[in-house]
């Protein structure tokens, strides 16, 4: 049983960015979008395997949630989960 969600720094700067960027045109639906994606990693605690292997990685280890219009990477380490990054759907990966 997983029973704790890890956001690592580079997921949080991500969050900082989305969240800045989507705030120029509103800041309710900035708000939405990072309530959402809260959510849904909160669901990981239970589901921890729900998301999809990283294709670009192939590793079972490290996982994506799809929320919205974003990819939510994470790892599962030492009886938690770890958010790596948050990425829009539409950026290169690993190149972003």
């Amino acid at each position: 049983m997983t029973n704790r969600i890890v956001w690592t720094e580079p997921a949080v700067s991500d969050l900082d960015s989305i969240h800045a960027y989507i705030s120029r045109d509103s800041s309710v639906y900035a708000d939405s979008v990072l309530a959402e994606i809260f959510e849904a990693s909160d669901r990981l605690i239970d589901y921890p395997e729900s998301g999809r292997v990283v294709p670009e990685i192939g590793d079972n280890a490290v996982r994506e949630l799809i929320v919205g219009n974003y990819r939510v990477m994470y790892e599962r380490c030492c009886g938690s989960i770890r958010v790596l990054a948050v990425i829009h759907g539409a950026r290169q990966f690993p190149n972003s």
